[in-house]
């Protein structure tokens, strides 16, 4: 009988055995050990390069998804070629709004039986619609080249079927206003006369009068069209819903239209009938800047870029010459905001030169605090500013006998207080 029970004990231990193979496992389980997402992975490696430490001499912690801020802004770039040289800007508007959002980059890939699984975070995810820029209009002449817009709607002011466009040319007059584009760039370098400011009327600054001056060029057949690049736009619509002031839409080719205004031809008939050979520009025209008509002179956004035009150029802004704009482009982003710590071993080298009292025990750790900044571009996020972040800073607390020298209470002189007639 006993022989009988130490069989079945045995075979007891060894189901569990089989079934579960050792301890070690159930820890290096990922719910244990959670692993980074490979963007955030990405992130953490290149930020530690940039900051000029080793990955073997010092312990990151931090980088917790469910830490990061999301938010979305317009960032501007801008190459200026100036004297031969070439000037790199880039602007960035401040992020309104920062949320707790489960972006796609957010998923973790966990082990499974038949390979890797993507996990998304155990947050409420928001919609991973990309950020657009707010509406705005374009005059022509110009040519629009569009890319990624297979659903874009064009409405005349009713809407047309053009079918599916690569590239829209604006004549001289017509007005459209574009809505739901990612980004706008410049594809071709164009050349600006110099002074900054040639206009004489009141109403025009110095960018007013340099678009001005484009405006008029754009006009001539000799001079090359100025070509714009707009991605993911929605829609094209007339500016006016009047039928008054509609646009005439033209097939040149299959994905190739022309839109022109039908108010302008009858103006310019109206013109060559009058023989009126000036034209008087409105304060309006002087106050509106060509080819983007909806920003005015007024916007603080163009008077700050003008400032620092004028800044750049300094004497040379009012003298005659020319530069030259190699890229310019405005685009609607997502940044992130994560913070992240660094703990480095300090070397005896290291703390030399730092004065510490007696009684304090001498760091052997240094930890830094950070707050990185980045841009989320598809997969890959990438890294903008990281800023030193300062903890809140911590208070000795120095004991009574410290304070005295270690002084015993039987050792200090005894103070007899000046008598009181209300003693008793």
């Amino acid at each position: 009988m006993g022989h009988r029970v130490l069989v079945y004990v045995g075979a007891l231990f060894l189901i569990l055995f089989t079934i579960f193979p050792s301890s070690s496992a159930l820890i290096s389980s990922p719910d244990a050990n959670p692993p980074y997402p490979k963007a955030i992975s990405d992130l953490k490696e290149s930020i530690v390069k940039g900051l000029g430490f080793q990955s073997e001499e010092v312990k990151v912690s931090g980088f917790d998804i469910r830490d990061a801020l999301v938010g979305h802004s317009v960032s501007y770039e801008f190459d200026l070629e100036i004297d031969n040289k070439v000037l790199p800007f880039k602007l960035l508007e401040d992020v309104n709004r920062w949320e707790y959002v489960d972006l796609p980059i957010f998923q973790v890939e966990q082990p499974s039986e038949n390979g890797l699984v993507p996990m998304r975070n155990k947050k409420t995810s928001s919609d991973d619609v990309l950020p657009v820029l707010a509406p705005f209009q374009l005059s022509g002449p110009m040519e629009l080249w569009i890319q990624d817009a297979n659903n874009m709607r064009l409405s005349l002011p009713y809407d047309v079927d053009a079918g599916v466009l690569k590239k829209v040319i604006l004549a001289d007059g017509a007005v459209v206003t574009v809505k739901g584009a990612r980004s706008v760039s410049l594809r071709h370098p164009i050349d600006l006369p110099l002074p900054l400011n040639q206009s004489s009327n009141e109403f025009a600054s110095g960018l007013l009068s340099l678009a001005e001056q484009l405006r008029r060029a754009s006009t001539d057949q000799e001079s090359p069209v100025l070509s714009l690049r707009i991605v993911g736009p929605t829609s094209l619509a007339s500016t006016s819903q009047s039928p008054d002031n509609k646009l005439k839409l033209k097939r040149l080719a299959p994905g190739l239209v022309e839109l022109s205004s039908m108010s302008k031809d009858k103006r310019s008939l109206s013109t060559i009938g009058a023989n009126a050979m000036t034209t008087v520009l409105t304060p309006r025209e002087f106050t509106t800047m060509w080819p983007i008509t909806s920003i005015n002179g007024s916007n603080a956004n163009l008077l700050g870029f003008e400032k620092l035009l004028t800044s750049v150029l300094g004497p040379k802004a009012q003298e005659k010459g020319s530069f030259k704009v190699l890229k310019a482009k405005v685009a609607a982003q997502t940044f992130m905001k994560i913070g992240f710590g660094i703990e480095k071993k300090l070397k005896e080298a290291d703390v030399e030169g730092l004065s510490f009292p007696e009684w304090r025990t001498k760091p052997e750790t240094m930890r830094m605090h950070f707050e990185v900044l980045a841009k989320v571009d598809g997969e890959n996020v990438i890294p903008e500013n990281v800023m030193r972040v300062d903890p809140i800073p911590l208070e000795d607390t120095i004991a009574q006998n410290v304070i005295t020298g270690n002084v015993t209470m039987s050792k200090l002189p005894i103070i007899e207080s000046p008598p009181s007639p209300f003693t008793l």
